[in-house]
């Protein structure tokens, strides 16, 4: 890594910024996850169920927009980055696991349980979908808080030598 570089991605701006490109594109890409597997292949519901089927296929179409300009926006954010030599990697990789482990819990606690616009599943137990999605997205919302934090002391190491 250039010496600028690795000023520019410790603990200030720069990192901060390679954090945040990184959570955009780990909570596209989660909601993307979600919306291909268990909206479109397994057809367990739409993003908004309680109303007709076509407004619940307009719904998915919605987040598949947002997730899809999430993704576009992220990725040009992150060549930028690449291109002025400001990416700091550890930081991009704790942000996109706090991004994709946010996106899971919000869906899970705020959409399923909150505001109820959708389930993981009908016609079955919901409680073991809820634990696994919930437990799952926090291990990989823990996951990327650990990750930055390492990525954080040791950016604050390297720039002290």
């Amino acid at each position: 890594m250039k010496p600028d570089a690795r000023k520019a991605a410790g603990p200030g701006g720069e990192g901060r910024r390679s954090a945040a490109v990184g959570a955009l594109i780990g909570a596209a890409v989660m909601a993307a996850l979600d919306e291909i597997v268990f909206h479109q292949i397994l057809g367990w519901h739409h993003f908004y169920d309680r109303s007709t089927p076509a407004v619940g296929l307009l719904s998915d179409g919605l987040l598949h927009s947002a997730e899809l300009l999430g993704s576009v926006a992220g990725f040009f954010l992150f060549a930028d980055l690449r291109r002025r030599g400001a990416l700091s990697a550890g930081h991009a990789w704790a942000g996109f696991l706090i991004g994709a482990g946010t996106f899971q819990l919000f869906d899970g606690i705020v959409d399923h349980k909150l505001l109820r616009v959708h389930q993981i599943r009908y016609g079955v137990e919901i409680a073991p979908y809820d634990w696994t999605w919930n437990i799952s997205g926090a291990a990989v919302l823990l996951t990327g808080c650990a990750l930055a934090v390492r990525t954080r002391q040791r950016a604050a190491r390297d720039a002290r030598t």
